[in-house]
């Protein structure tokens, strides 16, 4: 009977954890139906990337001392999402966007986007000193992407991609590459992530 009793309880706690889990990822799949993102226009596909022109944009930003993703992407969240959470001098929410993007240099700077209807001046001070405001200009992009969760080994991996098919088709390219990711952390379907690099200006001439 008591053996009986813990099996019970065991199934019982498994269901629980079932249901939480797939109302955590339904949560998740109809919060990024609703969501923001950074408006682009697709200029021309190729077989493994796209090129795409990106609208002016204002973002949210912080420069992070740590190198790379693995290091950088949960401190820098952390900061942005205190910020748009309460953490600034009105203590008013800010409505979450995507993607969440990192900049693939030496010192991280992570950045969010700032919903379309808010301008800088309209934004509350951050709390925190190292926040910034960040106006992005109007630019052309190569963009790879690939799908599961992001690390450091795969986002140099598709990097490397991105580089060798831009060579391959004679596009030049600036060192102003960026990680853009799509998902929040407990999202565990679906997820999407990407290699971005700024074109140079003549680029497409």
């Amino acid at each position: 009977m008591a053996k009986y009793l813990k099996m019970n309880t065991l199934l019982i706690l498994l269901g629980v954890i079932l249901i939480a889990f797939i109302a955590v990822q339904l949560f998740a799949f109809n919060s990024q139906r609703n969501i923001e993102t950074y408006r682009y226009t697709v200029i021309k596909k190729f077989d493994t990337f796209e090129l795409r022109s990106y609208e002016a944009t204002l973002f949210t930003s912080v420069k992070l001392s740590t190198k790379g993703y693995k290091n950088s992407s949960s401190k820098g969240f952390s900061l942005l999402a205190g910020y748009i959470f309460g953490g600034n001098e009105r203590n008013e929410k800010i409505a979450m966007t995507s993607p969440v993007a990192m900049s693939l240099e030496d010192s991280m700077t992570m950045m969010f986007m700032v919903p379309k209807e808010l301008k800088k001046e309209m934004l509350p001070k951050p709390n925190q000193s190292g926040i910034e405001f960040k106006e992005e200009p109007e630019k052309t992009v190569a963009a790879i992407s690939f799908n599961g969760w992001a690390n450091d080994k795969k986002i140099e991996k598709f990097k490397k991609k991105l580089i060798v098919a831009l060579d391959a088709e004679g596009i030049d390219y600036s060192d102003r590459f960026y990680f853009l990711g799509y998902n929040a952390p407990y999202e565990v379907f679906n997820r999407k992530n990407e290699v971005i690099v700024e074109l140079q200006a003549d680029a497409l001439d």
